[in-house]
């Protein structure tokens, strides 16, 4: 194919909007197609569970770019979905009946909720929350509910969790594991947190699962746990992970596991289509694994990297992991993946609800989890990013000075 021919991104969340804008940016004057198969403009989605839940603004203040950014840019925002694909004649047909013909092909495509399998699950009552439309349903089961019952104790799950503690409503969380964001965090962090929750009046249940959902005429007015115990509740609301939407790949014969399977590069097996964000699993040259990261700053970072190698760069996507999670006053940052962790060093006062915990491997650090600590969690990304060795003690020394270590 010819350079001129179109990249078509299909999925227009922050990693395919970003990969659109990034290619302008950078001077590329290629046709862009971006695939939206939601019938409204890209939107920012950390503020689903928490600030957009709190007020009733409109779905545009969430908007990623106006409609005026793609129409000025050149980038052709098509609202449907890929029905097939075809990867010898770089080819797709949309949900409109469309073709299109690509150059290159990015696969955005990101990730959705996993569900709640059991009967009753798909009671107007039992709640997800990954897009627009389920956090404007969620805005106005808020005001008329009373008991809610969360299932699942990660990032989503207890951000909604705080926002509907602080409104004053009953609030049970149940959790398979055994702790808060058990594959996500360090033990300081999960307990800090746990506290937290049960000081907004949470109950929390560990180690349960959600057997039934119980109904009375119709009407929604609990859940039953695997040990027997009933929770009342008029909302229910789940939070148990997500899926990464890789059908489509994985219908033309390209590698899938948990994601698409894609290069230091992002490149998949097929030179012309790539993969970023969510729904990509990475061959990772920092950890020495594959990996998937579900993140807006991977995303983005992703997104960034695919379009300098477009326009003709090179080198391996090797960027620092990074997330965060504001649950009521507490905002959490992480750098790194705590991987095989064997030692966790706090630095600054858990009590005060200001620390960080460092994460150490076999003596390397591998990620830092910083509490209300922003300092930290920004030289924890430059530490991490040199690959700079920090010791234990010197970690836990709020009196010795991290940026040391740089020089």
């Amino acid at each position: 194919m010819k350079p001129v021919d179109p990249i078509v991104i299909v999925g227009a969340g922050h990693a395919g909007v970003q990969l659109a804008a990034s290619l302008r940016q950078m001077g590329s004057d290629r046709a862009i197609a971006l695939i939206n198969d939601e019938p409204c403009l890209p939107y920012n989605r950390p503020p689903l569970s928490k600030e957009f839940l709190k007020s009733d603004v409109d779905a545009k203040s969430i908007c990623l770019r106006s409609e005026a950014f793609f129409r000025d840019n050149r980038i052709d925002l098509i609202a449907a979905r890929v029905e097939q694909m075809d990867r010898t004649t770089c080819c797709i047909t949309l949900s409109s009946g469309e073709s299109m013909t690509y150059g290159n092909l990015v696969f955005a495509t990101g990730a959705r909720r996993r569900t709640l399998e059991l009967p009753e699950g798909g009671h107007p009552n039992v709640c997800y929350l990954r897009s627009v439309a389920d956090s404007e349903r969620l805005r106005q089961y808020l005001k008329v509910s009373r008991d809610i019952v969360v299932v699942g104790a990660g990032f989503i799950g207890l951000e909604f969790a705080a926002t509907a503690a602080a409104q004053g409503l009953r609030v049970r969380i149940v959790e398979l594991g055994k702790r808060f964001m058990g594959r996500a965090v360090s033990s300081p962090v999960s307990a800090y947190f746990e506290a937290q929750h049960a000081s907004l009046g949470s109950e929390i249940h560990f180690g349960r699962s959600v057997t039934s959902i119980v109904l009375d005429g119709g009407r929604l007015v609990g859940v039953t746990l695997d040990d027997g115990n009933r929770l009342s509740a008029d909302l229910v609301v789940v939070g148990v992970g997500v899926v990464p939407n890789i059908e489509l790949a994985a219908s033309v014969d390209l590698p899938t596991e948990n994601g698409i399977v894609v290069d230091e590069t992002l490149t998949t097996i097929d030179p012309n289509v790539s993969a970023i964000g969510d729904c990509a699993i990475f061959a990772s040259r920092r950890y020495g694994v594959p990996i998937r990261i579900e993140a807006v700053s991977n995303s983005v970072d992703q997104a960034k990297f695919l379009a300098g190698r477009l326009m003709g760069g090179s080198g391996a996507y090797d960027a620092v992991p990074w997330f965060w999670s504001n649950q009521g006053q507490s905002k959490l940052q992480i750098a790194g993946l705590a991987r095989d962790v064997d030692q966790v060093v706090v630095r600054g006062a858990v009590g005060d609800g200001t620390f960080s915990a460092f994460c150490y491997a076999s003596g390397k650090l591998m990620a830092v989890e910083s509490v209300s600590r922003p300092g930290d969690h920004v030289i924890a990304r430059r530490l991490l990013a040199a690959g700079t060795v920090v010791r234990p003690d010197q970690a836990a020394d709020v009196g010795f000075d991290l940026k040391a270590c740089l020089a």
